[in-house]
């Protein structure tokens, strides 16, 4: 009963909180009759969102019928984002989505590991030191117990041809958890839960980027003709990828349909050998189970008397089928068929259920009203006895006849259970260490999302047999561009505290200002707002009382803090009081149409920062690239930033700047720098300097000898061990001098990487300012150039501010400040005068 338990905890939390309801047409539930027969399963392994191969799960879901997974290690936290500023946790949280988005679209389950990506590695065992290889080993062994697949593909080989130690070690993992998964005394503490399980075997899906004369008739290779079409889909599977490979829209993976055949290969790598399909010797069939034969029959009944004009028909003969599913003793198996034949009863009725909120959050103990819609929209005969909702204390019995297509509505208001845990993601509740998140509850291990905030239950008769449904309680209302527009329901405290910057500089010990939102989630909101602060801090007034009439309101309260004289890296905290209660959550929220809207509890604290910094010029130009908090990390320095649109770069308007920075990747995401480019240059040579942060080759909106005076070569070279020693080559240079002083202790408490994709060679106009490289590597000199054109300094950076900056890094403040100050309100005599005289 446990692992039956269990295993309904795992797989209805995936389908609940993965995807709303979607109602079929005949021909897609046609499909999933025909997958009841297939007992397959194939588990896809790699280590980012984009990594999987969304062509193959989209062919192993519809055209083998298998049961299809993706487990990724990570949940893509290191990487760019092109959609926005989000970085980090945050950034995790989008490319979580966008994996449940693709997955709704090809059909495939979707699974992580607690692994946290932090960033790109050069090799497998810097990522295991950073990861914890036992740990995350240990997730993948509990999904291959969970999953229990016949067959394990890998994205990548375990080896350096992966081109990232994450890719290598996911395939590593992949492979060792196929030896030890099916051994109790591997990571014993499973198999109360979970049995050992085996799969049959393991292939490397091979790329052609690293065996380009790969081809069917490569010994030792499967190849599959993953580009056929599908009639009752009305698309090809490579059509199906590409929709489902664009979710990834953070990552700019925007794909085009292909039709036409296409090959994938699959190389053995474990377990026995397979000649012409990866399930050869895998018995798919119902026999695989005890007393399961006579299910293949009354399946092939079932899609034999289908009839697509009325699918209700299928529903007696589904009954029977269920009825002898349940009479099979508890496996995956027979619980992984019993969800498909519950939903294929409720989608041969059209039964629609829906339960929908009058707000998108609230507080324990504090009261919604919900609405519920039911419609039976076929002509069979249900009736509904129950509906129940644990986290509300709601259990009503009825005996409600559902005529055809007539909707009947219950509105109900009722009081939130005062136990309830808040719904921000569970691997970011706690506090978590570089290289792996923290999960307090091992049942969540694993599943891509929370479950749902509040889950109703609805328990409908139909001809003498109960048909149960589960409806996550959402939040709709009526957009007039958009339309419907849905977000699930959450828990959240009943206030938040927001601090308004996420980086506080204290230049001086004069004091500054900071200001904090409360925000209320209840009525009649009441209590005291006050600081934490560092040891030797004060703040004037101590603290305020808020009064919140309605849900919503917020009141804006300004502290003017005063900090030691010490120059050093602190926290900057707030709190609310209620009833004798501290609350100290902020309060994020991040809003995309691709995704569902997603909430963040994050404690209530920003970095401080008390550093005597220096600046020069009054206004600088920021030209957007593809998201980053630059803007506002140059106003938290004294600057008057103009983020300029491409209509405004023009001659007369450069003139009234003092510096211009290019955000990161504006050469790749900016479609019209190309024409701006020629004003941008004119600007450096009367005088002013130009700052452009790190680009790459892939989709340059320019030419590459058109973006500098003088020629710069890219390259994939960067520097991921953020402590790596960095020498200063040109200790006297101005950059370096003025108006701070920069030294080695400036480059310690950095955060991921010290930069990326440098410029490889460069002409001799140019001046390299810094040298750094990883472990074992020959030094790169590429992070920061500097050349004089005209008048003026162009200055290429690769160096990762973008990430430096909002992390409040003091050094990255410093040596960012000297970049943009050395304008044309200065001349380089001057400056280099002024550095002498120091």
């Amino acid at each position: 009963m446990r692992f039956l338990f269990l295993f309904l905890f795992f797989f209805n939390a995936w389908m609940l909180a993965a995807q709303s309801h979607r109602q079929p047409g005949s021909s897609e539930i046609l499909l999933r009759l025909k997958k009841l027969n297939f007992l397959g399963s194939v588990l896809y392994v790699a280590a980012h969102p984009d990594d999987e191969n969304t062509r193959a799960i989209s062919f192993f879901v519809s055209d083998r019928l298998a049961a299809t997974a993706y487990l990724s290690m990570t949940r893509g936290d290191g990487g760019q984002n092109l959609i926005g500023p989000e970085i980090r946790d945050q950034l995790g949280l989008i490319r979580t989505q966008e994996l449940l988005a693709a997955r709704r679209i090809d059909g495939g389950q979707q699974f992580f590991t607690r692994a946290n990506d932090f960033g790109y590695s050069k090799n497998s065992n810097e990522t295991f030191e950073i990861w914890n290889k036992d740990e995350v080993l240990s997730d993948v062994v509990r999904i291959y117990r969970q999953f229990q697949p016949d067959v394990v593909l890998t994205r990548f080989p375990p080896d350096e041809r992966a081109g990232h130690g994450h890719h290598t070690a996911s395939a590593m993992l992949a492979i060792e958890a196929f030896d030890i998964s099916n051994n109790i005394n591997s990571f014993p503490y499973q198999i109360k839960d979970w049995s050992a399980w085996q799969p049959k075997r393991l292939f490397i899906n091979t790329g052609r980027w690293w065996n380009q004369t790969i081809n069917e008739k490569t010994p030792g290779i499967i190849s599959v003709n993953v580009g056929t079409y599908n009639s009752l889909l009305g698309k090809s599977y490579s059509e199906i990828a590409a929709e489902s490979r664009t979710q990834h829209k953070s990552q700019g993976f925007g794909s085009a349909g292909r039709r036409g055949d296409a090959l994938e290969f699959f190389e053995l790598t474990k377990g026995d050998k397979a000649d012409k399909n990866i399930f050869d010797g895998v018995n798919t069939t119902w026999s695989r189970l005890s007393g399961a034969e006579k299910i293949t029959d009354l399946v092939n009944e079932a899609i034999t008397d289908f009839k697509d004009e009325d699918p209700a028909a299928s529903v007696s003969q589904l009954l029977k089928i269920r009825n002898a599913i349940t009479a099979l003793p508890p496996s995956v198996w027979r619980n992984r068929k019993l969800i498909e034949t519950n939903l294929l009863i409720q989608d041969c009725l059209g039964l629609f259920v829906e339960v929908s909120a009058n707000t998108f959050w609230a507080s324990p103990s504090e009261k919604i009203t919900v609405n519920s819609e039911i419609i039976n929209r076929a002509g069979s005969s249900v009736t509904l006895k129950q509906i129940t909702a644990s986290k509300l204390s709601f259990d009503s019995a009825l005996n409600a006849p559902l005529n055809k297509n007539v909707p009947i509505e219950f509105k109900s208001t009722r009081k939130l259970n005062g136990d309830l845990t808040y719904s921000d993601p569970y691997w970011l509740k706690q506090p978590h260490s570089l290289g792996l998140f923290t999960v307090a509850d091992n049942r969540m291990i694993g599943k891509a999302e929370n479950d749902p905030a509040i889950l109703f239950n609805f328990t409908f008769e139909i001809n003498g047999e109960s048909l149960e449904v589960h409806s996550q309680l959402m939040y709709k209302r009526t957009d007039p561009v958009k339309g419907e527009v849905t977000r699930p329901f959450e828990i959240v405290p009943p206030v938040f505290i927001n601090l308004d910057k996420s980086v506080y500089l204290f230049n001086n010990s004069s004091g500054h200002e900071v200001k904090v939102v409360v925000t209320s989630s209840k009525e009649n909101c009441n209590g005291k707002v006050e600081l934490k602060l560092p040891e030797g801090w004060k703040s004037e007034p101590a603290s305020f009382q808020f009064e919140l009439k309605k849900p919503e309101d917020g009141q804006s309260f300004s502290f003017r803090v005063l900090p030691g004289k010490v120059e050093k890296t602190s926290v900057i905290g707030a709190q609310a009081t209620i009833d004798g209660k501290i609350y100290d959550y902020s309060l994020q929220t991040i809003q995309y149409d691709h995704i569902p809207t997603q909430t963040l509890l994050p404690k209530a604290a920003s970095k401080a920062l008390r550093i005597n910094i220096k600046k020069e010029g009054s206004v600088i130009g920021y030209i957007k690239g593809a998201g980053d908090e630059i803007p506002v990390s140059l106003r938290n320095m004294g600057f008057e930033v103009w983020e300029m649109k491409d209509e405004e770069i023009t001659a007369p308007n450069l003139k009234k700047v003092d510096a211009v920075v290019l955000g990161v990747r504006a050469l790749n995401t900016n479609e019209n720098i190309d024409r701006a480019m020629p004003a941008l240059l004119d600007f450096v040579k009367e005088g002013g300097t130009m700052v452009v942060q790190y680009n790459n080759n892939f989709r340059l909106e320019i030419d590459a000898k058109k973006f500098s005076p003088f020629p710069i070569t890219m390259s994939r070279d960067r520097v991921t061990q953020e402590n790596s020693e960095v020498r200063i080559l040109k200790p006297n240079h101005p950059l370096l001098n003025y108006p701070n002083k920069i030294d080695q202790k400036d480059f310690d408490g950095w955060v991921q990487e010290r930069g990326l994709y440098f410029p490889s060679a460069w002409s001799s106009e140019y001046e390299a300012l810094l040298s750094m490289n990883d472990p074992g590597e020959l030094p790169k000199d590429g992070s920061l150039l500097v050349a004089g054109y005209g008048k003026g300094q162009y200055i290429y950076t690769s160096l990762s501010f973008f990430r430096e900056l909002p992390e409040g890094v003091a050094g990255a403040y410093k040596l960012f400040a000297n970049l943009v100050s050395n304008t044309r309100t200065k001349k380089p005599d001057e400056v280099k005068l002024k550095t002498k005289s120091k």
